[in-house]
């Protein structure tokens, strides 16, 4: 009796499994339909395999999705998408190495963005992108 019910088990596990396989390449090859300029952006602390990652979907037409969406678009404006030309603030950052990685991609006046950049710590990323990536509020 103990060898069919464990059969009858694997046999489902093994059907779970090919159901969940066959659903992953519809869900990647899923389109983002958004209209005007919209940026998925990711704040990785730490080590990218096991770091914390936090994420949001930047609109921009009106502002939405992020806490500070009216100014990270109005940032993103001035410098026409292009974040590496973002202005530096004036801050003064410890040295201390915490890495933090920025990724963005999306749609910026219909032309595709990717962006990555690993900074030394959060503030940082927070001197050179401003309130783009200030996904914490």
């Amino acid at each position: 009796m103990t060898y069919t019910i464990t059969n009858a088990v694997r046999g489902g596990l093994l059907a779970a499994a090919i159901l969940v396989a066959g659903a992953a390449p519809v869900q990647a090859s899923h389109q983002h339909t958004f209209s005007g300029d919209w940026l998925y952006l990711t704040v990785t602390h730490g080590d990218g395999r096991s770091g914390d990652m936090r994420g949001t979907l930047l609109l921009c037409d009106p502002p939405q999705g992020h806490t500070r969406a009216a100014e990270a678009c109005e940032q993103l404006a001035a410098v026409d998408g292009h974040f590496e030309r973002i202005p530096p603030m004036a801050a003064i950052c410890p040295m201390i190495y915490a890495p933090v990685t920025a990724h963005a991609r999306g749609t910026w006046h219909g032309k595709p963005v990717r962006y990555t950049r690993t900074f030394s710590n959060s503030c940082e990323m927070a001197t050179l992108t401003g309130p783009v990536f200030a996904l914490d509020g």
